[in-house]
Protein backbone atom coordinates (compact mmCIF):
# COMPACT_ATOMS: atom_id res chain seq x y z
CA UNK A 1 0.00 0.00 0.00
CA UNK A 2 1.24 3.48 -0.87
CA UNK A 3 1.72 5.92 1.99
CA UNK A 4 1.84 9.59 1.07
CA UNK A 5 2.78 12.26 3.60
CA UNK A 6 1.63 15.62 2.31
CA UNK A 7 2.44 19.22 3.12
CA UNK A 8 6.22 18.78 3.36
CA UNK A 9 8.09 22.07 3.79
CA UNK A 10 11.46 21.14 5.30
CA UNK A 11 14.17 19.22 3.36
CA UNK A 12 15.50 17.39 6.42
CA UNK A 13 12.00 16.16 7.24
CA UNK A 14 11.46 14.85 3.72
CA UNK A 15 14.51 12.61 4.05
CA UNK A 16 13.51 11.41 7.52
CA UNK A 17 9.92 10.66 6.49
CA UNK A 18 11.07 8.70 3.45
CA UNK A 19 13.44 6.68 5.63
CA UNK A 20 10.57 5.84 8.01
CA UNK A 21 8.64 4.21 5.18
CA UNK A 22 6.71 6.79 3.14
CA UNK A 23 6.44 5.93 -0.56
CA UNK A 24 5.31 9.41 -1.65
CA UNK A 25 5.74 12.97 -0.43
CA UNK A 26 3.38 15.84 -1.26
CA UNK A 27 4.32 19.49 -1.74
CA UNK A 28 1.68 22.21 -1.69
CA UNK A 29 1.95 24.53 -4.70
CA UNK A 30 -1.08 26.64 -3.75
CA UNK A 31 0.14 30.11 -2.65
CA UNK A 32 -2.76 30.69 -0.24
CA UNK A 33 -1.98 27.53 1.75
CA UNK A 34 -0.16 27.65 5.09
CA UNK A 35 1.93 24.73 3.75
CA UNK A 36 2.90 26.45 0.49
CA UNK A 37 6.42 25.85 -0.81
CA UNK A 38 8.31 27.44 -3.69
CA UNK A 39 10.01 25.62 -6.54
CA UNK A 40 13.41 26.09 -4.90
CA UNK A 41 12.11 24.66 -1.62
CA UNK A 42 10.76 21.60 -3.43
CA UNK A 43 14.05 21.08 -5.25
CA UNK A 44 15.92 21.20 -1.93
CA UNK A 45 13.49 18.71 -0.37
CA UNK A 46 13.67 16.14 -3.19
CA UNK A 47 17.39 16.45 -4.01
CA UNK A 48 18.54 13.71 -1.62
CA UNK A 49 15.52 11.41 -1.81
CA UNK A 50 15.85 7.86 -3.15
CA UNK A 51 14.69 7.44 -6.75
CA UNK A 52 11.79 5.20 -5.70
CA UNK A 53 10.04 7.95 -3.70
CA UNK A 54 7.19 9.63 -5.57
CA UNK A 55 7.14 13.42 -5.29
CA UNK A 56 3.74 14.99 -5.84
CA UNK A 57 2.93 18.66 -6.38
CA UNK A 58 -0.52 19.71 -5.15
CA UNK A 59 -2.30 22.34 -7.27
CA UNK A 60 -5.74 23.97 -7.25
CA UNK A 61 -7.10 25.69 -10.37
CA UNK A 62 -3.64 26.50 -11.71
CA UNK A 63 -3.03 26.77 -15.46
CA UNK A 64 -1.43 23.95 -17.42
CA UNK A 65 1.64 26.09 -18.31
CA UNK A 66 2.13 26.95 -14.62
CA UNK A 67 1.79 23.32 -13.51
CA UNK A 68 4.15 22.15 -16.24
CA UNK A 69 6.78 24.74 -15.35
CA UNK A 70 6.75 23.83 -11.65
CA UNK A 71 6.83 20.10 -12.37
CA UNK A 72 9.83 20.44 -14.69
CA UNK A 73 11.70 22.96 -12.52
CA UNK A 74 11.13 20.96 -9.33
CA UNK A 75 11.67 17.47 -10.69
CA UNK A 76 8.25 16.25 -9.50
CA UNK A 77 6.97 12.84 -10.52
CA UNK A 78 3.28 13.58 -10.02
CA UNK A 79 0.57 16.22 -9.96
CA UNK A 80 -2.41 16.27 -7.59
CA UNK A 81 -5.35 18.40 -8.70
CA UNK A 82 -7.35 19.65 -5.73
CA UNK A 83 -9.54 22.35 -7.27
CA UNK A 84 -12.35 22.41 -9.83
CA UNK A 85 -10.38 20.86 -12.68
CA UNK A 86 -12.62 19.21 -15.31
CA UNK A 87 -12.06 15.90 -17.12
CA UNK A 88 -11.13 17.94 -20.20
CA UNK A 89 -8.50 19.83 -18.20
CA UNK A 90 -7.05 16.53 -16.96
CA UNK A 91 -6.93 15.25 -20.53
CA UNK A 92 -5.02 18.35 -21.67
CA UNK A 93 -2.65 18.07 -18.72
CA UNK A 94 -1.98 14.43 -19.60
CA UNK A 95 -0.96 15.52 -23.09
CA UNK A 96 1.33 18.22 -21.67
CA UNK A 97 2.90 15.88 -19.07
CA UNK A 98 2.62 12.36 -20.51
CA UNK A 99 5.11 10.78 -18.10
CA UNK A 100 3.79 12.32 -14.88
CA UNK A 101 1.24 10.69 -12.55
CA UNK A 102 -2.00 12.66 -12.40
CA UNK A 103 -3.99 12.39 -9.18
CA UNK A 104 -7.48 13.90 -9.06
CA UNK A 105 -8.59 14.79 -5.54
CA UNK A 106 -12.27 14.92 -4.57
CA UNK A 107 -13.62 16.56 -1.42
CA UNK A 108 -16.52 14.26 -0.75
CA UNK A 109 -19.83 15.54 0.62
CA UNK A 110 -22.22 12.73 -0.39
CA UNK A 111 -22.61 9.52 -2.36
CA UNK A 112 -23.87 11.57 -5.31
CA UNK A 113 -20.71 13.65 -5.21
CA UNK A 114 -18.67 10.45 -5.14
CA UNK A 115 -20.33 9.34 -8.38
CA UNK A 116 -18.70 12.22 -10.27
CA UNK A 117 -15.31 10.53 -9.89
CA UNK A 118 -16.25 8.08 -12.64
CA UNK A 119 -16.11 10.92 -15.20
CA UNK A 120 -12.36 11.22 -14.66
CA UNK A 121 -11.31 7.58 -14.95
CA UNK A 122 -10.04 7.88 -18.53
CA UNK A 123 -7.97 10.96 -17.87
CA UNK A 124 -6.12 10.42 -14.58
CA UNK A 125 -3.99 7.72 -13.01
CA UNK A 126 -5.17 7.88 -9.42
CA UNK A 127 -8.01 9.27 -7.29
CA UNK A 128 -7.73 10.82 -3.83
CA UNK A 129 -10.77 11.13 -1.58
CA UNK A 130 -10.64 13.87 1.05
CA UNK A 131 -13.12 15.35 3.51
CA UNK A 132 -15.13 18.35 2.34
CA UNK A 133 -14.53 21.77 3.89
CA UNK A 134 -16.17 24.93 2.48
CA UNK A 135 -13.04 27.07 2.81
CA UNK A 136 -10.02 24.75 2.93
CA UNK A 137 -8.81 22.47 0.16
CA UNK A 138 -7.22 19.93 2.52
CA UNK A 139 -5.23 19.41 5.69
CA UNK A 140 -8.33 20.14 7.76
CA UNK A 141 -8.11 17.19 10.15
CA UNK A 142 -11.69 16.25 9.26
CA UNK A 143 -12.42 12.59 8.54
CA UNK A 144 -14.63 11.20 5.81
CA UNK A 145 -17.64 9.01 6.47
CA UNK A 146 -15.77 5.77 5.88
CA UNK A 147 -18.96 3.69 5.77
CA UNK A 148 -19.91 5.67 2.65
CA UNK A 149 -16.79 4.33 0.92
CA UNK A 150 -17.27 0.62 1.61
CA UNK A 151 -18.66 0.01 -1.88
CA UNK A 152 -16.26 2.40 -3.62
CA UNK A 153 -14.34 0.36 -6.16
CA UNK A 154 -13.11 2.49 -9.05
CA UNK A 155 -11.18 1.12 -12.02
CA UNK A 156 -8.08 3.07 -10.99
CA UNK A 157 -6.05 3.15 -7.74
CA UNK A 158 -7.11 5.57 -5.02
CA UNK A 159 -5.82 7.25 -1.87
CA UNK A 160 -7.86 7.68 1.30
CA UNK A 161 -7.25 11.07 2.94
CA UNK A 162 -9.02 13.28 5.46
CA UNK A 163 -8.13 13.41 9.14
CA UNK A 164 -6.11 10.20 9.22
CA UNK A 165 -3.76 9.69 12.17
CA UNK A 166 -1.80 6.87 13.77
CA UNK A 167 -4.65 6.55 16.24
CA UNK A 168 -7.43 5.98 13.70
CA UNK A 169 -5.65 4.41 10.72
CA UNK A 170 -6.30 0.80 11.73
CA UNK A 171 -10.02 1.54 12.19
CA UNK A 172 -10.16 3.31 8.83
CA UNK A 173 -8.49 0.45 6.99
CA UNK A 174 -10.78 -2.07 8.65
CA UNK A 175 -13.71 -0.34 6.91
CA UNK A 176 -12.30 0.61 3.51
CA UNK A 177 -9.69 -0.83 1.19
CA UNK A 178 -7.79 1.98 -0.58
CA UNK A 179 -4.68 1.56 -2.69
CA UNK A 180 -2.94 4.12 -0.52
CA UNK A 181 -3.35 6.59 2.33
CA UNK A 182 -2.53 10.29 2.50
CA UNK A 183 -1.80 12.15 5.75
CA UNK A 184 -0.94 15.77 6.49
CA UNK A 185 -2.32 17.44 9.62
CA UNK A 186 -2.50 14.10 11.44
CA UNK A 187 1.31 13.89 11.57
CA UNK A 188 2.16 17.52 12.33
CA UNK A 189 3.25 19.80 15.16
CA UNK A 190 1.90 22.74 13.12
CA UNK A 191 1.06 23.30 9.42
CA UNK A 192 4.10 22.21 7.41
CA UNK A 193 6.11 21.11 10.45
CA UNK A 194 5.88 17.32 10.61
CA UNK A 195 6.06 15.40 13.87
CA UNK A 196 8.45 12.53 13.15
CA UNK A 197 7.30 10.66 16.25
CA UNK A 198 3.75 10.65 14.88
CA UNK A 199 5.02 9.48 11.50
CA UNK A 200 6.97 6.65 13.16
CA UNK A 201 3.89 5.69 15.18
CA UNK A 202 1.86 5.57 11.97
CA UNK A 203 4.21 3.04 10.39
CA UNK A 204 4.30 1.05 13.60
CA UNK A 205 0.51 0.78 13.49
CA UNK A 206 0.55 -0.12 9.80
CA UNK A 207 3.14 -2.82 10.45
CA UNK A 208 1.11 -4.25 13.32
CA UNK A 209 -1.98 -4.30 11.13
CA UNK A 210 -0.18 -6.13 8.31
CA UNK A 211 1.19 -8.68 10.78
CA UNK A 212 -2.28 -9.26 12.18
CA UNK A 213 -3.83 -9.70 8.73
CA UNK A 214 -1.06 -12.10 7.72
CA UNK A 215 -1.70 -14.20 10.82
CA UNK A 216 -5.43 -14.31 10.04
CA UNK A 217 -4.76 -15.43 6.47
CA UNK A 218 -2.50 -18.24 7.69
CA UNK A 219 -5.30 -19.39 9.99
CA UNK A 220 -7.82 -19.27 7.16
CA UNK A 221 -9.80 -16.40 8.67
CA UNK A 222 -11.38 -13.94 6.22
Amino acid sequence: MRVKICGITQPQQSIAIASLGATALGFICVPTSSRYVTTSQIRAAVAQLPANIDTIGVFANASIPEISRIVVDSGLTGVQLHGDESPSFCDQLRQALPNVEIIRAFRIRSLEHLDTAADYTKYVDTFLLDAYHPQQLGGTGKTLDWTMLKQFSPSCPWFLAGGLTADNIVEALSQVNPSGIDLSSGVEHAPGDKDLDKVAKLFEKLGTREWGMGKMRKQGIN
